[in-house]
């Protein structure tokens, strides 16, 4: 009776919801929101989260942000109104514009060709998570945690309604947008620190076959000195497209096909589906069946839906036993001289099953943390529990490499297991330009490690369009070109010998910036902070910037300002343009500007083919001065591969640059890590109004560079 009134009193003071739930702090600022009638077992354990929340005390009196939840036509409904003037982002993977506001999204992951469906409002991944930045720059975030099937609304308020039981609500509120992707990242986990080579340039068709062509495509980009790091193989490379097979015909040596693209030095990247060919004989089925590993039909069967292979099964990904099992798969595939593995069609994509997939009522078993349920609960984490099970499987067998994994599928919280790409887009200048609030998004959305198809993979691309294409793309997280096969060629020598130079031009310009970059992934890494970010990241104040989305910030010091962008929205203050690799953007009709924020230091290696080819011998910093004469900068750098940068095998130098009179002294110091400041050659740039002025190579680490000798250029 006692406990029963306790609760009636916690009840009338709302500290207690019906569901005995505490609504609750459980971090500074972050707090968590139950309906009345939530059941932990429907949602349990949160797939975004990496760790269950813990109650650290009350909510404050004065928190202006709280949900409202309810029932409605057997959908659960949880709202929060926005004040006036709030833009709005994240929502995840989705078409249109940089800002969300007035906008849909349908978050039940699909095989989207073109983004036709839906008129694109639902894609290959599910992210419940909406980034709020209010008129004065402060902001929050609101994460509906929840894999069922569900909508977004903004409009007048933000509004989560969900085909599945009621759920619960996570508002972060901080001082700014930035602060708030941090937070996110608390919470749902952060990126792992890639390896070196994924940050090249990587090239793909749908497909390279047979092993002459692979090894064909990797002599010309080294022939004509086109910087290149990756060749990928799509399905054509299996025996019927059974996963885990080659082809003999197409591919008789696997192995002797990766120790060609080693010699070369280029990785390989090789396509593994879901969908497995029920076909008795197939060793890959039958050792499935074996362990009875599939998703079942309302009617506890075994699933089939027809893929690329024909009839297929599914792997019920929430077994524990089948996550093994999938992941002992890679090993004798890896054995091969495999160096990456490309998760598509993970949606997962069926052919004839209801709207391109399962049906709802297929049935999952669980295990482990995981509880049985229906696919209407576990779709939208699919690609994310097999990209997971791929990873593990991947690092047993390769203990000492970081892996690569790009999946097509995804949720809030599986960039933990890999990268992203935007799917099935197109070769027109709509997709090209739909590419970079894309990418934003997908970043404010707690993925760093995402980019296009460079040149869309559908229909023929324009000499012209793939220029403009492969100059803006050059600067994003992830940089793969590819093609269907049913479109026209389109590695960069394809369109003739301008845009060939147009494309060397490009990659030069990222390979040179690969110092910045790796640090920038670095501290992704550590932080959470988007690799990819908005303009308006420069001046959160300013809503003159808000729907900016045709010009990105590359980390918080380059600003890119692509040629087809018309009358981008820019940030005040110093912004200099600057020559990465020897153009003039000024007079390239296909160059982005490159634009250093006044106060930073950009580190830039030397133009080589590859990442195996990188080194930091000879270093040249761009210094670009704030009006107080001051700059500073940061450098990552360890092997590239590998874990033992997680025991201090690493360096992180500092650079720190201030003028006195018409002299810059540059300064650069270690500032963590078991790695010593090595001798090199360092070459200092100082960028002015005025033009460029360049220390001569020096080993020292204390730099002076005088304003008042000779130019070395003087661009825009």
């Amino acid at each position: 009776m006692m406990k029963k009134f306790f609760l009636f009193c916690l009840f009338t003071l709302g500290i207690v919801n019906a569901s005995g739930q505490p609504d609750k702090l459980v971090g500074k600022n972050i707090s968590v929101f139950y309906p009345r009638n939530y059941n932990a077992a429907a949602h349990s354990p949160s797939f975004a989260l990496i760790k269950e929340p813990v109650a650290i005390g009350d909510i404050p009196k004065n928190w202006s942000l709280k949900p409202t939840f309810y029932s409605k036509n057997g959908k659960s409904y949880a709202t929060l109104p926005i004040a006036k003037g709030t833009s709005l982002y994240g929502t995840g993977e989705n078409t249109g514009p940089l800002l969300r506001n007035g906008k849909s999204v349908t978050l039940w992951n699909t095989d989207n060709y073109e983004f036709r469906k839906d008129e694109g409002k639902r894609l290959y991944q599910s992210h419940p998570w909406v980034l709020g930045v209010n008129s004065d720059g402060t902001a929050f975030g609101i994460i509906a945690d929840n894999t069922w099937k569900q909508q977004i609304e903004l409009t007048d308020s933000i509004r989560f309604i969900s085909e599945g039981p009621a759920f619960r609500i996570i508002i972060i509120k901080r001082e700014s947008p930035q602060e708030v992707v941090k937070s996110l990242a608390g919470l749902v986990g952060k990126m792992a620190l890639p390896p070196l080579w994924s940050l090249g340039y990587q090239q793909c068709r749908f497909s390279y076959v047979p092993d002459t062509r692979i090894k064909s495509v990797a002599d010309t980009f080294r022939i004509k000195k086109l910087p290149c790091d990756v060749i990928w193989m799509d399905i054509d490379y299996m025996d019927n497209f059974k996963v885990f097979t080659f082809d003999k015909k197409k591919i008789p040596n696997p192995k002797e096909v990766n120790d060609y693209l080693h010699s070369k030095n280029f990785k390989s990247i090789w396509m593994i589906d879901p969908g497995i060919k029920a076909e008795k004989g197939y060793s890959v089925y039958e050792s499935g069946s074996e362990g009875n590993h599939w998703v079942l039909n309302k009617e506890g069967k075994e699933f089939n839906g027809n893929v690329w292979p024909g009839k297929c099964a599914f792997p019920d990904f929430t077994r524990p036993e089948t996550r093994a099992w999938w992941g002992d798969l890679y090993k004798n595939f890896m054995a091969t001289g495999i160096d990456g593995v490309w998760n598509d069609m993970n949606e997962p994509s069926v052919f004839d099953g209801p709207d391109g997939t399962m049906p709802e009522d297929n049935y999952h078993r669980g295990g482990g943390d995981l509880v049985a349920g229906s696919h209407l609960r576990y779709h939208n984490v699919y690609g994310t529990l097999m990209i997971k099970a791929s990873r593990e499987g991947i690092m047993k067998v390769n203990p000492d490499k970081r892996p690569f994994i790009l999946s097509r599928s995804g949720f809030l919280g599986s960039h933990r297991y890999g990268a992203t790409w935007t799917g099935d887009n197109s070769s027109t200048e709509e997709y090209m330009k739909l590419s970079v609030p894309m990418s934003l998004n997908l970043g404010l959305s707690g993925q760093p490690f995402s980019g296009p198809d460079m040149g869309g993979f559908t229909k023929n691309a324009t000499p012209q369009l793939f220029g403009q294409w492969i100059a803006t793309d050059a600067f994003f997280p992830f940089m793969r070109g590819h093609a269907s096969n049913d479109a026209n060629n389109k590695e960069p020598w394809a369109f003739g010998q301008e845009i060939e130079n147009v494309s060397r031009t490009a990659l030069n310009r990222r390979y040179r910036l690969l110092p910045y970059l790796y640090t920038l992934f670095y501290e992704s890494s550590k932080a959470g902070v988007p690799v990819m970010q908005p303009v308006f990241f420069a001046d959160v104040k300013d809503t003159t910037l808000r729907k900016e989305d045709q010009a990105f910030l590359v980390g918080s010091d380059l600003l890119i300002v692509p040629k087809w962008a018309v009358k981008p929205s820019l940030p005040k203050g110093i912004w200099r343009t600057v020559s990465i690799a020897g153009e003039n953007s000024k007079t390239d009709k296909y160059q982005a500007d490159v634009k250093v924020r006044g106060g930073a230091i950009i580190p830039m290696s030397k133009i080589i083919q590859n990442t195996n080819e990188y080194t930091l011998d000879s270093l040249t910093l761009v210094v670009s001065l704030d009006k107080q004469g001051l700059a500073k900068g940061r450098l990552y750098e360890d092997a590239g591969e590998g874990y033992q940068y997680e025991k201090g095998e690493y360096l992180l130098s500092y650079f720190t640059a201030k003028q006195k009179g018409s002299l810059v002294n540059l300064i650069i110091k270690r500032e963590s890590g078991n790695w010593e400041l090595k001798s090199r050659k360092y070459k200092v740039l100082v960028r002015t109004d005025k033009g460029t002025f360049a220390s001569p190579w020096t080993n020292s680490t204390n730099v002076t560079v005088s304003l008042s000798g000779k130019k070395i250029e003087s661009e825009n």
